[in-house]
């Protein structure tokens, strides 16, 4: 089994990066790659609840961040200071993550095979 990480380091109102690593994410699940995601940045926004982004003319796409646990992706990873930087705890969000600092984060990477940054 190979070992792959999906950064997301953009907004979730920023293109469709996140739909776009949602998908990816997905896809890999569905051909039983050990898969992980780790969100940074203005990219840990997509994991908060409670978002309505019918009201400015997005289809609600992280209602399905909830479903990744039926499909055993199960290492989902938030950057610690990401949390901190946007006023959020692991208590505001949809899923279960596990928050890493900066040393946590490098040997994360060091540990994949392949890495799709979006």
């Amino acid at each position: 089994m190979i070992n792959v990480l999906v950064l997301s380091h953009h907004s979730p109102f920023d293109d469709l990066h996140i739909r776009d690593a949602l998908d990816m994410t997905l896809i890999f699940a569905a051909v039983e790659q050990n898969i992980s995601w780790l969100f940074s940045g203005p990219a840990v926004l997509a994991l908060k609840k409670h978002q309505q982004p019918e009201h400015i003319g997005l289809k609600n796409y992280f209602k399905t961040i909830r479903t990744l646990e039926i499909y055993d992706v199960e290492n989902i990873y938030v950057c610690e200071k990401s949390l901190l930087e946007y006023g959020l705890d692991k208590h505001n969000l949809l899923v279960e993550v596990k928050a890493l600092n900066y040393q946590q984060q490098t040997q994360l990477i060091a540990q994949q095979q392949h890495i799709v940054n979006l």
